[in-house]
């Protein structure tokens, strides 16, 4: 794979700041990983564009102008292209989810472990650890974010760097949080307990939305399936004694 990238010099042609963002946010690191994401790209595009091309002038019988056989082959050549982000676009939604669950839990132990006086990136440590059982996603972030703390030479940038790798809006507020903290030394207690109580509320507020939008989508399953078995149920009785009476 990396010969191929190297060779066709894909890094320059499709390798992006976002495809790289993209793939950390999905949980793939390394430059093992962007030179799959980057090799992937034209070999489903090339190849789409050549089962749809032979299928369009070889399989196909119909009567379709032979302009509009090649547009659907150039559109499969740029579902190929698209694929590879839509597989990364589903990656990082399923994670997000995993760690919004997760996230109130992983702030409760945070601020159980600042409070009892260890460091910050001892608490994260900790909350790394215990928070495996409800989303790996959440604690491998954790994990990451201590190393970075222990060798990166400005704080703020493990901080951020967290926020940014996840992508999630309350786990964003940390660096926030845990950066005005050190800058004006506010107790780390106090501003994670608001954060805390912030997240609860706002996976709360998440569930009642949720909730709300169930009679809406209920409504054609029930008119669909629901209802027609009803009528039946108390017609189909009717029916019978009419059709018994003499």
């Amino acid at each position: 794979m990396k010969q191929i990238v190297d060779s066709f010099s894909l890094t320059k042609w499709l390798g992006t700041e976002k495809a790289k963002q993209q793939l950390a946010m999905a949980g793939y690191r390394g430059p093992q990983a962007e030179i799959a994401f980057l090799f992937f790209r034209p070999i489903v595009s090339i190849g789409l564009f050549v089962v749809a091309t032979f299928y369009m002038l070889v399989l196909d019988d119909s009567d379709w102008p032979m302009l509009l056989k090649l547009g659907i082959a150039i559109f499969a050549a740029y579902l190929g292209i698209k694929a590879p982000e839509l597989f990364l676009k589903d990656a990082t939604g399923k994670r997000q989810v995993s760690m919004r669950r997760a996230f109130p839990a992983a702030m409760d132990l945070l601020l159980i472990c600042v409070e009892s006086g260890m460091s910050i990136e001892h608490a994260f440590r900790k909350a790394s650890q215990e928070i495996g059982t409800q989303s790996l996603p959440l604690a491998e972030e954790f994990t990451l974010a201590t190393a970075e703390l222990a060798y990166l030479p400005d704080r703020r940038q493990a901080f951020e760097n967290l926020g940014t790798r996840t992508g999630v809006e309350s786990i964003q507020q940390i660096p926030t949080v845990l950066i005005q903290a050190e800058k004006y030394g506010t107790p780390l207690g106090t501003a994670l307990r608001v954060v805390a109580q912030e997240s609860r509320e706002t996976r709360m507020s998440m569930a009642k939305k949720m909730a709300h939008s169930l009679p809406p989508k209920l409504t054609v399953p029930m008119i669909l399936f629901f209802l027609p078995v009803l009528f039946a149920v108390i017609i189909t009785p009717a029916i019978i004694q009419v059709m018994a009476i003499p």
